[in-house]
């Protein structure tokens, strides 16, 4: 209610959104050239009521994070009110350009790692200063927020989930370069209530791709970098609803470079969308979203430290010159269209029906050289074998047989080791890339001799075809009371297989595997059908686009429902939210693998069937106008997903169920939090604490050893499963408006993200150590219990400062700090395998308290990054102008944000060994961040 009177001199007056009419608060109302200023209230609404007015013609200025700033001229007359009525304020789609400054790290948008986190779906979330915080300057260090990996928040687009079946996280790569129409988004934090689903840990984002809800705007820009990729036109059109009920959205980018900050990772991709609304009379509304983005870009990879001494943190070994180009041997290409049909219907004022259709399709390809290639041989008496074979470090620079200290093992090195280690040291320095050419002079050679390519480039591919559908009611039943239920359908078919993409100079490769010629205890019959990749076409030639080595389908299918109620009174609100679901998984084998045959790898598989449930609540106590205290708490379950249902897919038709006698269970989640909440028109602070555990979990990996008891050596496939573990911390975010220009803020998260029991561990293999355990071997439990669950630092601070001036130019700089890293230990290497010699008994050697030592996992060093970051706006006529620039990391400072053990000498006397030497010829990988980095960008907007 307004104080003014007429007897006074005032102004007063409501800020709204231009396009949605929904009140503005926390706007920045002060009279130019004087000291005088005030916020808009939880209304919208301001007033002037001081008797120090300066009077006559003055200039409001009006103001607020994410909307353009406005002068509106005004006259103040000594003893009348002013009342301005509605003001409405434009969005400002500068804050766009900051979307554009995250650039996901190789890592990060590797779906096979780990250590995937991504700050897409935090970036609606720019209102909370500690998420803004994570996804902007915390994203580089592999921070999860609270420890959680993508797999545990949901990404939504107009309401229908993006997250993969096949490992649970979004892929990225299926609508990068759309920041301009991903803008409008929801974000529900972790287990809070959400309108569309369930959710996950981690939250729950929803981009919103409806034509209607686009700003009417022509835009073009231009950003160049040296993250992830050098360059980046964009062009925008929104039409807005036009008056025969019509709305249209399109856009168009394309992202390159030959590298980004790390050598080698080409950037090559290309974003079209469009967005195509129309609406059917007052009540319905049809919307068509449609998108493609086909990329590809070079991927690099952990390294040692010994190599990082050598090279630094920009060196990438899969790449190298070919005809004077780069050219990276890993590369990973995504073209997946997306088609989506939304049907809106208001079936009364208070009650919505929401219906969607998505059907998607395409392929993923990921690329690397194959070294097997051979050929077969018959003697004069018919019997067939197989010669040939190359070596890994012919295609890996940085191998450990290309390193210094491969030649300095020994404990007493020769001069002619000193030697070798020294050139092997120069010509890494000096060189250190990919010898393409020599690959291909061996093909060529090899073909001049009439027999196969010894190398080859191949295609790990997953071709998906998936189907979705659904229903969200949403009811409001009175001013307390409203309803969400929701039920979703998906079906998934995904073809995987290994693809020849070129055969390097080479006629023909062929298909088997000739590493299983060595193992023992076979006849050569039965290492001869061993090696075939499929016993139905043996000793195929395979030329460029022949699937070979492996091929076969996954079918998968979800259905869940959804139910949520809201009650919302004066001073307190809640919500109870349930969930219940039902997956099942098939795999068909195309091929009839050599080392598991007949229907053990052709055909069908059994069909795995999980039912799932979930109940979440919360409550938010409004004490005052500026206080509030928040609960949320959750159960429920959740399936394993495709990666870890199957023992080893690409092979076999053993399901995790079949190895554990019958049954996997699905994970059981609890997680609770609180949080204090101020907030007044010049402090905003949040204060969270949180604890989550997770029981039964699943996980596989594969993985080189020369550790299985004592000295074997294998490729093996790890199975890790009831995987206990357990999140506690808290997070805390302030910032102070201390002038209507000037803003701080600081952020800081303190969390204990820990392994909380000793999981079950078996491996599974075809080499020879496995042969007498028909391919599965149990090592009993892993002693993970008090090891920290790997995902970036458990310790985060920052400072940091903003400038708004009225004049459309800000400046913002940041200080972060992070501490308490660990890399991932090998569970292998935390069994009875470890002190276990090729008797079964311990080593005559093992000393308990070295083996502590040697088991102790690492804490990667504390480190500080500075950012800062500044923009200008300019209105020229009827366009608006804009520029954005950021750097990263100023101070230039080398840090890892994270690695990982090699399990490849996870015994007592092998590790031992390790420890004594200088530099470890089998050292844990790591990530290193990138150093000093820019973005610039421009846009032109009508």
């Amino acid at each position: 209610m307004s104080t003014l009177d007429a007897q006074q001199t005032g102004i007063k007056g409501k800020i709204v959104d231009k396009i949605t009419g929904e009140k503005l608060i926390a706007v920045t109302i002060l009279i130019k050239e004087s000291s005088i200023s005030t916020h808009t209230n939880a209304a919208g609404e301001f007033e002037f009521n001081t008797n120090t007015l300066p009077l006559g013609e003055q200039i409001l200025v009006l103001s607020k994070q994410g909307f353009i700033s406005k002068r509106f001229p005004i006259v103040i007359n000594k003893g009348s009110i002013l009342d301005l009525k509605k003001i409405g304020l434009e969005f400002d789609f500068t804050i766009e350009q900051q979307i554009g400054t995250i650039n996901l790290s190789d890592y990060e948008l590797d779906d096979n790692t780990n250590t995937s986190f991504s700050p897409a779906a935090l970036l609606q979330s720019t209102k909370d200063v500690f998420f803004n915080a994570a996804a902007y300057d915390f994203s580089a260090t592999f921070f999860r927020p609270r420890g959680l990996g993508s797999e545990n928040g949901k990404i939504l687009i107009n309401g229908v989930e993006m997250n993969k079946l096949f490992n649970g996280r979004p892929q990225w790569g299926d609508w990068g370069g759309l920041n301009d129409v991903q803008r409008n988004r929801e974000f529900s934090e972790g287990i809070s209530e959400n309108e569309y689903t369930f959710g996950g840990l981690s939250g729950t984002s929803n981009i919103i791709m409806r034509a209607s809800q686009y700003r009417k705007v022509s835009k073009i820009s231009y950003a160049y970098s040296n993250r992830s990729y050098q360059g980046k036109i964009m062009a925008t059109y929104n039409s807005g609803i036009t008056k025969n009920g019509w709305a249209f959205s399109t856009s168009l980018a394309r992202r390159y470079g030959n590298s980004g900050f790390v050598e080698g990772t080409v950037y090559d991709a290309n974003s079209f969308f469009i967005s195509v609304e129309k609406r059917l009379g007052k009540k319905h509304s049809l919307n068509f979203v449609g998108f493609y983005t086909p990329n590809r870009r070079g991927r690099s990879t952990a390294i040692t430290k010994e190599v990082f001494d050598l090279k630094g943190n920009t060196y990438n070994p899969n790449w190298g010159y070919q005809n004077g180009t780069i050219r990276n041997a890993r590369e990973r290409k995504i073209k997946e269209p997306i088609l989506m049909l939304n049907h809106y219907w208001d079936i009364s004022k208070n009650t919505h029906l929401q219906t969607n259709i998505v059907f998607q399709t395409g392929s993923i390809a990921n690329s690397r050289i194959d070294t097997g290639g051979s050929d077969l041989i018959l003697d004069p008496n018919g019997q067939q074998t197989y010669i040939g074979g190359g070596r890994s470090a012919d295609t890996n620079p940085a191998h450990t047989d290309n390193l210094p200290s491969s030649f300095l093992a020994d404990t007493n090195p020769t001069p002619l080791q000193y030697q070798s280690a020294f050139l092997a040291q120069q010509n890494l320095i000096d060189n250190g890339q990919l010898q393409w050419d020599r690959l291909i002079e061996t093909n060529q050679q090899n073909t001049k001799l009439g027999t196969n390519a010894t190398y080859i480039l191949y295609d790990d591919r997953t071709d998906d075809t998936q189907l979705q559908g659904g229903i969200i009611l949403n009811t409001q039943f009175n001013k307390t009371i409203s309803f969400t239920t929701a039920l979703n359908y998906r079906n998934l078919k995904s073809e995987n297989f290994a693809e020849v993409a070129d055969l390097l100079g080479g006629t023909g490769f062929l298909d088997i595997d000739i590493y299983a010629l060595g193992t023992k205890g076979f006849t050569t019959s039965d290492l001869i059908n061993r090696a075939q990749s499929d016993l139905r076409n043996p000793n195929r030639i395979v030329t460029v686009g022949d699937r070979y080595d492996y091929n076969y389908e996954v079918v998968a299918t979800t259905i869940n429902g959804f139910a949520q109620g809201q009650f919302r009174f004066k001073r307190v609100d809640s919500f109870i939210g349930a969930t219940i679901s039902k997956t099942s998984y098939q795999r068909n084998g195309l091929f009839e693998n050599g080392y598991f045959p007949e229907n053990a790898s052709l055909g069908k598989s059994e069909l795995i069937d999980f039912t799932n449930y979930g109940i979440k609540g919360g409550v938010t106590f409004t004490i005052n106008g500026h206080n509030f205290i928040t609960f949320h708490g959750a159960y429920f379950t959740k399936a394993p997903t495709i990666r870890n249902a199957f023992i080893n897919a690409r092979q076999s038709n053993t399901t995790v169920a079949q190895l554990l006698g019958g049954t996997q269970e699905s994970q059981h989640i609890q997680s609770i939090d609180a949080s204090y909440v101020f907030r007044s028109p010049k402090i905003k602070a949040k204060l969270t604490g949180y604890y989550t555990k997770v029981l039964d979990a699943t996980n596989i990996s594969f993985f080189f050893t020369e550790a299985i008891s004592g000295s074997d050596t294998g490729f093996v496939q790890e199975i890790l499963t009831d995987i206990d573990k357990r999140y506690v911390g808290g997070e805390l975010g302030i910032e102070y408006q201390v002038t209507p220009t000037i803003k701080l803020k600081g952020v800081g998260a303190l969390g204990s993200y820990m392994f909380d029991n000793n999981p079950d561990l078996v491996l599974a293999s075809t080499s020879e150590a496995f042969v007498d355990y028909q391919g599965v071997r149990s090592f009993g439990k892993s002693s993970l219990d008090g090891y920290h669950i790997a995902g970036g630092p458990e310790r985060v601070a920052q400072l940091g400062f903003e400038y708004r001036d009225p004049d459309f130019w800000w400046f913002g700089a940041t200080t972060n700090y992070f501490s308490n890293a660990y890399i991932n230990v090998s569970p292998f290497g935390r069994t009875t395998n470890f002190y276990k010699d090729t008797d079964g008994l311990s080593f005559n050697d093992y000393d308990e308290s070295i083996a502590k030592n040697l088991l102790q996992q690492e804490q990667l060093e504390d480190y500080f990054l500075v950012n800062i970051v500044g923009g200008k706006s300019w209105r020229i006529k009827k366009y608006y102008v804009g520029v954005f620039a950021s750097i990263q990391n100023v101070l230039d400072q080398n840090y890892r944000t994270g690695g990982f053990e090699q399990a490849r000498n996870a015994n007592y006397r092998l590790a031992l060994e390790e420890s004594q030497r200088d530099t470890p010829v089998f050292g844990s990988k790591y990530f290193y961040g990138f150093g000093t980095s820019y973005f610039l960008s421009l846009y032109v907007r009508l």
